[in-house]
């Protein structure tokens, strides 16, 4: 008899969310973290990042105040205190995320959690191996090493490392014109920066329609944020806690002069040392290959969230966690619909879309 019906591997939103919903439906369950609860989106990613914006937004507003008869004398802003109003929402949402666990019965475990098989979980830093009828993946995402940006979390740094700052870098590059470049490329710039996007593709967020690039773009460059689109970075050289940037936009060649440079480029999945190989569970380009149920191909092995590589967003991961449940208890939900998720970009203007893009539809 399996110690578990549903053995969870992370505590994301994909996990937590997984848990709570097996807890809800009388499955004896049992979460695995190796961190904190909530995973990197609600401890490193998502949440931090909002609050920061929140945070943002307020000083834009009061930066504009005249438009509204409001002056200001003597302006000044703290960011370091910002850094621990951000710290501040992480930990109550993370006693959050712990009581709901509680309450629906769902046991927490702290640890490395690895498959010796499709059935038997081994907490590696004790020995403890726990037995499941089913047991569902759901370990994230972690930054892509890449040869010509060689981070040092001091100079050249990740989103991670971004979130604990407590100074504004007066000079900062971004490598990258995503979400999470646009996202930290608006804050520092409302908090002073001098901030340049170096994108690699024609235009920023490039996943969203072509007219929505061009209004963000020409948003940000009034906000006196530089952007270089069609741009590669070459290298990266870093003396004395400064940084050169080589940058090349076809024929031409610059090198940017910063204090920091974020990387904001390239995830892979959290596929190595789980016991992937033990399980014999496929994976493909660092992702765990499922079908609409969130099964892997080894029956009673499930997967969601980003180390599917479908789509990496919270609420994607928590409704695949719920499909994945469901589907253990029985109740055959229906599959999901990817092109009706929603996906948001927070900075300024904030842009939301879902569904196919012009492009995608023609």
């Amino acid at each position: 008899m399996p110690d578990y019906n549903v053995v969870v591997l992370g505590s994301g939103p994909g996990g937590y969310v997984a848990a709570i919903r097996a807890g809800q439906l009388g499955l004896k369950t049992a979460i695995v973290e190796r961190d904190e609860l909530g995973g990197i989106c609600l401890n490193w990613g998502c949440i931090p990042s909002k609050a920061l914006l929140r945070n943002a937004e307020v000083l834009s507003l009061i930066q504009n105040a005249d438009e509204f008869g409001i002056s200001f004398d003597n302006l000044t802003h703290d960011f370091g205190k910002a850094i621990d109003r951000s710290r501040d929402v992480v930990g109550r949402l993370t006693r959050g995320v712990a009581m709901l666990l509680k309450k629906n019965k769902v046991e927490h475990i702290q640890g490395n959690g690895r498959l010796l098989d499709a059935n038997t979980v081994e907490i590696t830093d004790n020995g403890r191996r726990l037995s499941a009828k089913n047991i569902i993946i759901a370990t994230g995402t972690r930054q892509r090493r890449i040869p010509t940006l060689p981070i040092d979390n001091e100079v050249v740094i990740t989103s991670r490392d971004a979130l604990a700052l407590r100074r504004v870098p007066k000079r900062v590059v971004i490598v990258g014109g995503g979400a999470t470049g646009c996202e930290f490329g608006h804050i520092y710039r409302t908090y002073g920066a001098e901030v340049t996007i170096v994108e690699l593709l024609p235009r920023l967020i490039p996943n969203e329609d072509a007219d929505i690039s061009r209004i963000l773009e020409r948003s940000f460059k009034r906000q006196g944020i530089q952007i270089m689109t069609g741009a590669a970075v070459q290298g990266i050289a870093v003396n004395d806690g400064q940084a050169k940037v080589s940058v090349s936009v076809g024929e031409s060649n610059s090198v940017i002069d910063c204090d920091k440079v974020l990387v904001a480029v390239g995830v892979q999945g959290n596929v190595d040392n789980i016991g992937l190989e033990s399980a014999g569970i496929e994976t493909e380009n660092s992702y765990i290959k499922i079908d609409d149920s969130m099964s892997a191909n080894v029956p009673g092995v499930y997967a969601i969230g980003d180390v599917t590589g479908k789509m990496l967003l919270a609420h994607v991961a928590s409704a695949q966690g719920v499909t994945a449940v469901e589907t253990i208890a029985g109740l055959n939900p229906p599959a999901l619909d990817y092109s009706l998720m929603p996906r948001a970009i927070y900075c300024k203007p904030q842009v939301g879309s879902f569904g196919l893009t012009e492009e995608q539809a023609s």
